[in-house]
């Protein structure tokens, strides 16, 4: 399914000859050549069809429905629009389902969400988290809005974390590639062989035995922060993973706080905020 406005400064011009304005990649455009029935403005149409600013364009391809089946679930929305949602996901909840797991997870609630309001939107997370890691997810409501921006210089994300003992700079950053441990799927290690992984902190108060830190992502590997915060000595509190102690948290101190990007479309700037959940809350009182 694609989704999309046609912007301004387009007047009465084939929809063909806009695809790529609207981000439409060239494999999707094979496919609404081949198997996509196309609307504008609700109403049936072709490649042909002239299109203006303002117009709505659906795409809908029957052999390829969502095979994520919306369920109720939390669900905090702290952004939306016609292209793009900002969610709050709580810790503990996977962002999509696994072979595993098919229900319980923000994509089942989005897209019962989306059902509920009659909306006709898929799932496209652009930033995704790790079970036990709260804070802020941008999803794509469309396959288009997701290309336009895979790109992750185009997004500045500001992450709160708790990290284990008295970090010693007040700021700096951390530039150590990571790869996959050879003996797990999941953990990942500092190797020099590994991908670019850059990450810049700030010391923003210090308790204790431990220390609040705001790390923002230069580059976005799995794990990236608890691998880097555990390799300068200072693993994340709760996170069992990466040698930070659990004692008085169940799970990562980490949460996505802050979410900075330029629309897609519309190119205006959006910034949104998340504030620290009450599980890191509480943990501040006991270090």
């Amino acid at each position: 399914m694609i989704v999309v406005s046609v912007p301004a400064g387009i007047h009465m011009v084939p929809l063909i000859h806009c695809l790529t304005r609207l981000g439409i990649s060239q494999t999707q455009k094979r496919k609404m050549k081949r198997s996509g029935t196309i609307y504008i403005n609700n109403a049936i149409a072709s490649l042909m069809t002239p299109v203006s600013a303002g117009d709505h364009i659906t795409v809908d391809f029957a052999a390829n429905k969502p095979a994520i089946v919306p369920r109720p679930g939390p669900l905090s929305i702290v952004y939306e629009d016609d292209s793009l949602l900002i969610a709050d996901k709580p810790a503990g909840m996977l962002v999509h389902p696994t072979v595993k797991l098919e229900t319980g997870t923000l994509a089942n609630a989005v897209l019962f969400y989306y059902q509920q309001q009659n909306l006709l939107y898929d799932f496209h997370p652009v930033t995704r988290l790790d079970k036990n890691t709260s804070g802020l997810v941008l999803i794509a409501k469309q396959a288009n809005i997701h290309r336009l921006l895979n790109n992750p210089e185009k997004i500045t994300k500001e992450y709160l974390a708790i990290a284990g003992g008295s970090v010693i700079s007040e700021s700096g950053i951390i530039d150590a590639p990571i790869q996959r441990h050879p003996d797990s799927i999941i953990q990942r290690i500092i190797h020099p062989d590994g991908q670019s992984a850059v990450t810049h902190f700030r010391v923003l108060q210090r308790f204790a035995t431990a220390t609040l830190v705001s790390l923002k992502l230069i580059t976005g590997r799995t794990h990236q922060i608890r691998v880097h915060m555990a390799y300068i000595g200072h693993p994340l509190l709760g996170d069992d993973l990466y040698g930070g102690s659990e004692e008085k948290i169940d799970r990562q101190a980490l949460h996505a706080a802050k979410l900075e990007l330029l629309h897609p479309i519309s190119g205006k700037a959006i910034q949104v905020s998340s504030s620290m959940p009450p599980d890191m809350q509480e943990l501040l009182k006991l270090v």
